[in-house]
């Protein structure tokens, strides 16, 4: 079974982290293996990684005409990828050589149509003692009850995501109303995907976390102010999904629950009896964090359902 990885990029000034993420595709113990990678309207970039990757075997390469976004990108690069399972990688994760391998076991030994692994935090700098395991989500990896080993999910995250790719591309790939586009930041585009999927063939995302990258975390994503304003734009994101797919399930729903009267509660027991400063840091945070994607939801709300399918608010927040 041909695996094709699929890697988007655009920026110049992240160029050596997105080469240490291609070069550790490359170094993946699975064979056959396809290389995907699409430069997101960015000239500049493209003639580097033609340079570097261009003449590798198994290696395709395509640029964007103009920049139009993640979702549009990794669709794109399904389509020309050959390989019966697409798997997606962020260009800021590193992933580990058996990688691959560990999700087309899956695939293999059952008949999942789509397999997720552990995007493990891979704090860059000293990760802020305030910020609280149950919002990893924020950044794009595994959250503090995510999920158990092979438990099926609605969705894993982008950045450790694989489809069979007849099946991703039958339920119409990536939505381009969502994910980041230049600085949009509409984000949770693989919810909508993996919801209709589960729609059509009644199946979710097998979730092995033994396959395993590991998502680069810089100083940015540690920074409050950054993280209280991502957490608006995921509630403003989760009004987007539930325009454009009112049947989905709330997986947040379901976890802001557990959150309240599981991890919380654990929370406060555990200060009590080991008192700390950082303890009650991510208390406040959690609860901070909380309210802004709440504010989030109730801004989508009040703006017109054309303009929040188009990601053209009537009237842009600043930044908390």
């Amino acid at each position: 079974m041909k695996v094709s990885v699929v890697i988007c990029t655009y920026a110049m000034d992240r160029y050596d982290v997105f080469s240490e993420c291609v070069d550790s595709v490359l170094d993946q113990t699975y064979e056959p293996l396809e290389v995907v990678i699409v430069v997101d309207g960015n000239e500049d970039v493209f003639d580097r990684v033609r340079d570097d990757y261009g003449d590798l075997e198994d290696v395709v390469l395509r640029c964007n005409d103009e920049n139009q976004g993640i979702s549009y990108s990794r669709t794109r690069g399904a389509e020309i990828a050959t390989g019966e399972v697409v798997a997606f990688i962020d260009d800021d994760a590193v992933a580990e050589p058996d990688w691959v391998d560990e999700l087309a076991r899956v695939y293999d030994e059952t008949d999942a149509i789509a397999v997720g692994g552990h995007a493990k935090p891979d704090w860059v700098t000293e990760k802020p003692d305030f910020f609280p395991e149950e919002f990893y989500w924020l950044v794009g990896c595994d959250e503090r009850g995510m999920g158990e080993h092979m438990e099926e999910l609605r969705n894993t995250y982008g950045s450790n995501i694989s489809f069979r790719r007849d099946v991703f591309l039958g339920v119409g790939g990536y939505d381009e109303n969502t994910g980041r586009k230049g600085d949009r930041h509409i984000q949770a585009h693989e919810a909508p995907v993996c919801i209709r999927m589960a729609n059509e063939y009644g199946q979710g995302v097998i979730y092995n976390k033994e396959a395993v990258v590991n998502h680069k975390l810089f100083d940015y994503r540690g920074d409050f102010r950054w993280l209280v304003f991502r957490s608006f734009w995921q509630g403003y994101s989760k009004r987007i999904m539930d325009l454009l797919l009112p049947e989905a399930k709330g997986d947040k729903n379901e976890y802001l629950k557990q959150l309240m009267l599981e991890f919380v509660p654990m929370r406060l027991k555990e200060f009590v009896r080991r008192p700390s400063v950082p303890k009650v840091k991510q208390l406040v945070t959690i609860f901070v964090f909380t309210a802004a994607v709440g504010f989030g939801y109730l801004y989508g709300l009040v703006q017109s359902d054309d303009a929040l399918v188009r990601d053209e608010p009537s009237e842009e927040p600043t930044a908390a």
